[in-house]
């Protein structure tokens, strides 16, 4: 058993595997456990990484999983809900729960907890609701977990991004209401290199992190952005009453992949930002890139440009 070793849940997902990137590349050894754990591509012969198949819902596996570690990371999140073990109850909540008292009876020194801006137990929306109770969940089962909640997340193959980039290939950009939610996206390697250094924090600075991106735009900006940078700034921004999105998340709400469901919606109609007094990427020495010096190394050359 590789001693020190920081396991890390979710370590093949979109944050997860650049936070087992960012441990590793300090010199520390990570498991990554996941349903399906392989050895990143990346990772060189003398990498100390370990496998350890884990489902977040069996307590065994996660209990395997925590064996011998001394700090764990839960990155385990979903967005969209597909039924039988794959609600936001089961994940967010009870999992979530199920992995903190585990490792504190493994040991476990250090636990961050990924969780995301606005969570509230008041929210209408269910993915809100259960990152906010999945919070008190792990609060209970280990009171000194650290809590971090990011803000939109973008970065290389990422959904949002990349959906931005395939509506730009319209002659029409459908904006969610009049496009002035405001988001504070942020680059996800910098939540990666901000969690990476919670996990070895002898004493961290703070409880809950929000971890927000250089700037504040409305939704309308972003799209601008992604729009400039794929060479069509001449579309046509339309505004979108959110009714309408409801109505339309509700005729696809029964297909396998729904495009558009009304949790995400309701996400869309509240401000996703830091809020004041928060405990931030300042506190741990990190300064975080914006959109707009990150998007080239997020959407590929001519992507969101017109197909032959």
């Amino acid at each position: 058993m590789t001693p020190d070793i920081t396991t890390v849940f979710g370590g093949t997902g979109f944050l997860g595997s650049r936070i087992v990137r960012e441990i590793v590349a300090s010199g520390r050894p990570v498991r990554i456990a996941a349903r399906h754990p392989v050895r990143p591509a990346w990772a060189g012969a003398g990498d100390a990484i370990e496998l350890a198949t884990a489902n977040i819902h069996d307590e065994t596996s996660v209990a395997r999983a925590l064996d011998g570690a001394t700090a764990a990371v839960n990155a385990v999140s979903l967005y969209a809900e597909a039924g039988g073990h794959d609600t936001f109850e089961a994940v967010h909540v009870t999992g979530a729960g199920r992995m903190a008292r585990l490792a504190r009876e493994a040991g476990v020194r250090r636990l961050v907890h990924i969780s995301g801006i606005g969570a509230d137990v008041t929210s209408p929306s269910f993915y809100v609701r259960a990152r906010a109770r999945g919070e008190q969940s792990v609060r209970a089962a280990f009171p000194n977990a650290v809590i971090v909640r990011p803000s939109v997340l973008f970065g290389p193959q990422d959904a949002f991004l990349a959906n931005l980039a395939r509506l730009a290939q319209l002659p029409v950009i459908p904006l969610f209401g009049r496009g002035d939610t405001r988001l504070q996206p942020v680059f996800v390697d910098d939540v990666a290199q901000a969690v990476a250094r919670l996990t070895a924090a002898a004493d961290p600075a703070a409880s809950l992190f929000e971890l927000g991106g250089a700037r504040v735009y409305r939704y309308r900006e972003i799209v601008e952005q992604v729009l400039d940078h794929c060479g069509r700034r001449r579309r046509l921004l339309m505004p979108v009453p959110f009714l309408l999105w409801r109505t339309l998340a509700g005729l696809t709400m029964f297909l396998p992949n729904p495009p558009l469901t009304r949790d995400q919606v309701l996400l869309m109609q509240k401000d996703n930002v830091v809020h004041p007094g928060t405990a931030t990427f300042a506190d741990l020495g990190i300064a975080p890139h914006s959109l707009e010096e990150s998007l080239p190394h997020c959407l590929k050359p001519g992507q969101g440009r017109d197909t032959p």
